[in-house]
């Protein structure tokens, strides 16, 4: 395919036609940040240097409501819901849920107003490229580049085996006798279901790309229903009794070992996990009709109904907790079912429960591989990833980064191999994914704040002093998410229950630095375009900011 730039891989790259770009954007009366129509965001993204390869075929309302699956709250909550009740039981469980989605709110709209500058699907790597001062360019934008690659993969990892641990405990909700489920799985089952779960979703995904938004718009539907199923017969049946709203808004018993702030702080880790995938739709900015506006607003919007979902499914089951201890203890780490065969009485009754969150796990892995897939293959484009040549190919029969998702996908399954050696495997790969992901979303935030802010003017995205706000709130939140994840989530801590996230995090960016010190420091330019001549002249045609 014939194009006016190359991908910057070498120091020689040679740079997009921007003055036939900015004749065209200045004849439309348009900026950096106009995508009034499909066209007019092509324009912009080759303004940027790049060519567009994508299908731009998702609406305002199908790009919210990926972003909606991405997260899918319920299935998050319920697949990680051992952690704030070791960490701090209900209290920890509903206040920590209403802390973080707060501070995620202001990390949605922080990257919201930078998005709406530079909406492509580099996302995160792109906007740090872009912001940050000339002297340190290329090294920041390669930490949050393979940063935010990083989180993509393992988050996706990580939904993927939270399901295969949230299936078989499903399935043991069926007893062959008090206390024993009929499924023992073996370590070498539990991966072979991952396996399965893994290969199922990176097919949905790359066979039924054209259908996935319509698919995402089902997701919506079948979430509330089944919430709604979840509180009716929960509270109606009750069969152990309910608790009272005392001991569900203000009982505090922390039995991890840790202390108890930390230990509430760690417990943190299920609504941050929930939510982790805020910026994760960054990536779609390339498939989306109008990504300065639809992309902010999506991330904003769906926090908002996230935080809502998320209250009509925690509530109900707080109410109807069993033993706290008890709940803990279990050998699967997966407290949600207990808690549903405890409300409703009945194991068959229970499992008909847990079949919409199960199949919104499938959803969710879907999402999460497709947006992956976009993100390594974006990284890809700029000569970042070894092997970049291949991995930045679409394959224009299924209109998708197959090679970016086959890549993701094997990384996936290699790093899986961990949980032979460690049955705390699962807090690992959501740790990880969380740290990973923070990171990425922070770097930007930093750097534009550093900055000033002034780039905003130009988008359309520009929440003035509550975005000033946010910034500092953003980066607060990130300085202590990152050492609060590598916990271990109780203590006394064993080789096979210890908190593995630092070690995988850490191979991460050891791979990263030594790429770019045998590679990338002599030959990794960044983006195609980064003139700051050409930036300047087409930031001035910019039309005036609509604030938001």
């Amino acid at each position: 395919m014939e194009s006016n730039h190359t991908y910057a891989t070498t120091d020689k790259a040679v740079f997009v036609d921007q003055d036939n770009v900015l004749q065209r954007k200045t004849s439309k009366n348009k900026g950096l940040a106009g995508d009034d129509n499909p066209s007019d965001a092509d324009d912009l993204l080759e303004a940027m240097g790049y060519q567009s390869e994508l299908v731009r075929s998702r609406s305002t309302l199908q790009v919210a409501f990926m972003s909606f699956v991405l997260a899918s709250i319920p299935y998050g909550l319920a697949t990680t819901m051992f952690y704030p009740l070791i960490g701090g039981g209900p209290v920890n469980v509903i206040w920590g849920w209403v802390v973080v989605s707060i501070i995620i709110l202001c990390v949605a709209v922080s990257l919201g107003e930078i998005t709406s500058v530079y909406p492509t699907a580099g996302g995160v790597y792109y906007q740090t490229f872009m912001l940050a001062p000339h002297w340190c360019r290329k090294i920041t934008s390669w930490i949050c580049g393979w940063a935010y690659v990083a989180g993509n993969i393992t988050i996706t990892l990580s939904v993927n085996f939270g399901t295969t641990l949230f299936f078989i405990a499903s399935i043991n909700v069926f007893e062959s006798e008090p206390g024993v489920g009929i499924f023992q799985a073996e370590v070498y089952q539990i991966f072979l279901v991952f396996l399965g779960i893994t290969i199922l979703c990176n097919l949905i995904s790359a066979l039924g790309n054209k259908w996935l938004p319509w698919l995402d718009t089902f997701a919506i539907f079948w979430t509330f229903a089944g919430v709604i199923a979840i509180i009716i017969c929960t509270l109606a049946l009750a069969k152990e009794g309910r608790r009272s709203a005392n001991f569900v808004f203000t009982h505090f018993e922390p039995t991890s070992g840790w202390v108890p702030g930390w230990s509430f702080c760690v417990g943190l880790l299920q609504a941050a996990y929930a939510t982790s995938s805020t910026g994760m739709i960054i990536s779609m900015c390339e498939e989306v009709q109008h990504p300065s506006t639809q992309v902010p607003k999506a991330m904003v919007g769906t926090i908002i109904l996230n935080f809502i979902c998320g209250l009509l499914f925690l509530l109900p089951l707080l109410f109807v907790l069993p033993d706290l201890a008890m709940l803990v203890g279990l050998a699967s780490g997966q407290p949600t079912p207990t808690i549903l065969v405890s409300a409703v009485g009945s194991q068959g009754g229970a499992f008909g429960l847990l079949i919409p969150l199960l199949v919104l796990a499938i959803f969710c892995g879907v999402g999460c591989t497709t947006a992956a897939s976009r993100a390594t293959w974006a990284f890809s484009r700029d000569g970042a990833i070894p092997g970049s040549a291949l991995w930045r190919q679409v394959n224009k029969k299924l209109d998708v980064p197959l090679n970016a998702m086959m890549l993701s996908m094997v990384i996936q399954i290699v790093l899986g191999v961990i949980y032979f050696g460690s049955t705390a495997a699962f807090n690992a790969f959501s740790g990880v994914g969380v740290i990973c992901l923070t990171v990425s979303y922070a770097v930007p935030i930093a750097v534009s704040l550093l900055g000033g802010r002034s780039h905003l003017r130009h988008g359309k995205f520009d929440m003035g002093i509550l975005g000033l706000v946010c910034n500092v709130i953003s980066l607060a939140w990130s300085a202590l998410a990152v050492p609060l994840f590598c916990m271990p989530s109780y203590l006394p801590v064993a080789a096979e229950t210890m908190n593995y996230a630092s070690v995988v995090f850490v191979a991460f960016f050891v791979i990263a630095a030594g790429w770019y010190f045998v590679w990338g420091r002599k030959h990794y330019t960044g983006p195609p375009v980064h003139d700051d001549a050409a930036i300047e002249r087409r930031l001035s045609t910019a039309g005036h900011p609509h604030q938001f």
